[in-house]
């Protein structure tokens, strides 16, 4: 029998009508009955079976249920692990750049460099000042004498505050809203309050005044410091950005710097404040409000 003769017959076996018929036990009348053959219960299995795999598939494939399949990759856990791992990284990342200013400006010190002296402001070329008469007008003799002896003899407790050697009477605006991490205390040689505050928040002049630092230190990072009438230096650091230069005139509440977390002596982004009257520090808690 040659092979193309076995292929024939094969199929003509699976081509072979077979009726199935369902009875009556007891009177043997029928009930149901259906003719199949081979090749139609061969395709018929076939058909359910790629129908039930695409159903397991879609299942699978686009409903939580997956995530109850040991080894399978939970796709919340995956975001949050993704997230963990950019938070670790940009830590690192600022982790490196601040050893990298460390190592920077160690090298300058032991190099010898120092720190830049401020600039001083130029004078405007285009405006003839010799010109310019400083001596007062008659009329402002008048005015200043009338406003300096108007409440020279009024007997009032206001008139200690509005001495010279006072600031009592100022109205201090708060650089930043945060929370108090550590208060003033000179036996620790903390001369200022660190205030908690988000990274990046503006850090705005608590008085009018003039800036006459701004620069880096290594164990501070970036400072700001602005002096104010009576005698009065506000100083901010660990700022991770200077918005005022030296020389400028700032007014209170205007935006001088960024909240950061430069410098050695940090853990966290946050504003060191310190208040300096007549060169000695003052708690900033007595004279304004963080929170």
């Amino acid at each position: 029998m040659t092979e193309e003769k076995k292929k024939r017959k094969l199929l003509d076996r699976l081509k072979v009508k077979y009726r199935m018929v369902l009875l009556n036990d007891d009177s043997f009348a029928e009930k149901f009955s259906f003719r199949l053959n081979a090749l139609n219960v061969f395709i018929a299995v076939g058909v359910i079976s790629i129908v039930m795999v695409a159903l397991v598939t879609s299942i699978i494939a686009f409903t939580p249920l997956r995530e109850f399949i040991p080894g399978y990759a939970s796709e919340i856990a995956t975001k949050r692990d993704l997230i963990a791992l950019s938070m670790k990284t940009d830590s690192l990342a600022l982790a490196a750049n601040a050893r990298e200013l460390y190592i920077r400006n160690l090298n300058d010190l032991l190099n010898g460099k120092t720190e830049p002296k401020p600039q001083k402001n130029r004078t405007d070329s285009t405006k003839k000042y010799k010109k310019i008469s400083i001596k007062s007008s008659r009329e402002d003799s008048v005015f200043r004498s009338g406003y300096e002896n108007q409440d020279k003899y009024t007997l009032t407790i206001n008139a200690s505050a509005r001495s010279k050697n006072s600031i009592a009477g100022f109205f201090f605006f708060s650089p930043v809203r945060g929370r108090i991490t550590s208060s003033f205390s000179p036996v620790t040689e903390h001369y200022g309050v660190d205030i908690a505050a988000a990274e990046n928040e503006p850090i705005k002049a608590t008085l009018d005044g003039t800036v006459i630092f701004s620069g880096w230190t290594s164990e501070t990072g970036y400072v700001i410091q602005i002096q104010h009438s009576n005698n009065l230096v506000s100083v901010y650091k660990h700022n991770s950005d200077l918005l005022k230069k030296t020389g400028e005139y700032v007014k209170a509440g205007e935006p001088i710097a960024i909240v950061g977390n430069t410098g050695e002596q940090t853990t966290g982004p946050h504003l060191h404040f310190e208040l300096w009257y007549n060169g000695s520090a003052i708690d900033p808690q007595d004279y304004m409000v963080f929170q």
